[in-house]
């Protein structure tokens, strides 16, 4: 198994994090926005429908479990951009699909099992 994708990081970041802040559906709509390019946040609290204070909020969550990064705007030291961080996705995928593995494993044991208990039985 891929070491990187357990929770286990010194800042206390990683896949629970990820989930945690994903677990809003609004935070899920600023990542889809923002994989399509890094926005503002204006237009992101615009696109969403959200006041500036709410999707300021939002925002520092994605940015403290490390799933956005905040730049600044070359001419105006106020705008913040955002933009999408891939390891965390990329990490959060990873654990998923070792999660998956593990439970494909863990029920083909399972109904071989079953299988055999079935074929002792009709003997």
């Amino acid at each position: 198994m891929r070491a990187a994708a357990r929770d286990d990081s010194p800042a206390g970041d990683g896949v629970g994090a990820t989930l945690a802040a994903l677990a809003d559906p609004q935070r899920r709509r600023v990542v889809r926005i923002l994989s399509e390019r890094p926005r503002r946040a204006g237009e992101l609290a615009q696109a969403l429908g959200l006041s500036p204070p709410a999707m300021s909020r939002h925002l520092r969550t994605l940015r403290e479990c490390g799933l956005v990064e905040e730049r600044h705007d070359g001419f105006d030291a106020r705008v913040r951009v955002y933009e999408l961080r891939p390891e965390p996705i990329a990490d959060l995928a990873a654990w998923l699909r070792e999660t998956e593995a593990m439970w494909s494993a863990q029920l083909t044991a399972f109904r071989d099992h079953l299988l055999a208990r079935d074929t002792d039985r009709r003997e």
